[in-house]
Parts: structure tokens; sequence; C-alpha cells
């Protein structure tokens, strides 16, 4: 396929246009024009991106990218190595943040709740992305949060009192530890994101609301990669996911 076709299949898949976002979404290097290798990953790293080109990937899909708001716009030092690798090779870079976060589907939001046996009840949030629902078997913050573990392959921070039931989940992927409050407000016996802020220590001691970071790159590994997978079914292109591990 074309490139342009795929750019244009995935703003209407995504409805890129809804979102106000921190970044550009869509491409943001633009490469060779035919499509027949994507390569997907969390962030568009030096490494993800090397792995990505050995392969052949014709373009590369992230939910992290580059030309975010407020940062220098001089494309030097890491930015300047990282584009002009893609550059190089002709490869696009397509990145797609705040509209796979929300995605009904394919979104982090979604995939992470299915993952981790949550039941969508509501949305609520900045333009909708963190979600509410409730635990298919309730249990206690303990047995959750090792639960969360065995999930995401990684051990979460948990503030709050581990013999507690849980069975009413906020949560939202990635840095959304600013949900929180609203999440409480919510009725939610616990809260799940990627990380923590100082505060939020304070607020689950106080408000009896569990807090449970499990990083911010094992919560949103899931979208993009289902993205990646739905689109190689969708035309028939060939695709992988290209994991490159991060505690955060």
């Amino acid at each position: 396929m074309l490139l342009n076709e795929l750019r244009d299949y995935n703003v209407s898949l995504l409805q890129t246009g809804m979102f106000k976002d921190y970044c550009p979404n869509g491409v943001q290097v633009e490469g060779r024009a035919e499509v027949r290798r994507i390569a997907t990953g969390v962030t568009a790293s030096q490494q993800v991106l090397d792995a990505a080109i050995a392969w052949g990937a014709d373009a590369v899909l992230v939910h992290h990218g580059y030309f975010w708001r407020g940062e220098d716009a001089a494309i030097t030092g890491i930015k300047k190595r990282r584009i002009a690798e893609l550059l190089r090779h002709d490869v696009s870079l397509l990145t797609y943040h705040l509209p796979l976060d929300a995605h009904p589907e394919l979104g982090n939001n979604a995939r992470l709740g299915k993952l981790l046996g949550l039941i969508e009840q509501g949305r609520f949030g900045e333009q909708n992305i963190a979600c509410i629902g409730e635990l298919e078997h309730p249990q206690t913050l303990a047995q959750f949060a090792a639960w969360i573990g065995g999930r995401l392959q990684r051990v979460p921070q948990t503030i709050g009192d581990n013999a507690k039931n849980i069975r009413k989940v906020a949560w939202c992927s990635g840095g959304a530890q600013g949900y929180f409050e609203a999440a409480i407000t919510q009725g939610a016996d616990a809260f799940v994101t990627g990380e923590i802020s100082e505060q939020n220590f304070h607020l689950a001691n106080e408000s009896g609301v569990a807090f449970i970071a499990a990083g911010h790159h094992a919560t949103e590994r899931h979208g993009i990669r289902a993205l990646g997978e739905h689109l190689a079914a969708h035309f028939g292109l060939e695709h992988r996911f290209f994991d490159q591990d991060n505690p955060v």
C-alpha cells in the first residue's frame, strides 16, 4: 500500500483530528512511498529504529515519537541521529499518542483493561481517555497487585491497604497520575496507571483509594502492537513488534 493510504486510514481509524495533543499525530518523518513491512514499538528510540531498519521495515509506528510541545525545535544531538537514520534508509515514522490511548478497541486503555480482566463501564478525564469499571473477580489489593505484576511482567508500586477488597477500578496508561483525584471522585477502590508522583502517596493514604503504578512502558505496550496487527491483517502487510525493555 502507499504511505499516504496508510496515513489516511489511520486518521479515520483513530480519529486523530478530534484530539488536542502534545505532539503531531501521523507522519512525522516521510520515507518511501510504498509500504509493505511495518514495525511497531512504544517509543522511537535508537534501539527500536535500528532493529526495525535491520528487519527491513518501510515504516515504523510508535506511541512516543518526536516534536513534543515545549521542546527545543532544533534537530540536534540524539534527535538528529534518530531522524538521520530514518532518512538515510528512507523509512517513515508515524506517531499516535492520545488517539491511541483513547481508541475503544485498539487503544492502550482498552487493551490494558482486557489484559487485567477489567470490565469497562465508562470514561473520564481529559478527552475521555481514562476508564472506570470493575474487576471480573474482586480480590484484595495484594492479590490484585500480584495479578497485575504477572500480566505485565513488572512488579507494580502499590500504595494502600493490602487487605482492602478491590472491585471498582479506574485506570489510565502511561503518565496519568494527575487523574488520581478524578478517579477518587468516580468512586474507585483503586487507580492503576504507569507512574506515581509524590502527592499521590498522600492522596492514597488519606482517601483510602489504592494507587498502583504499574510502569509507563508496561502499561503502553499493547495498543501500538494491536494497531500494527490490525493494519497487517487489514492490508496484508508484514508486521513485527519491537519491544525495548524499560523499567520506568
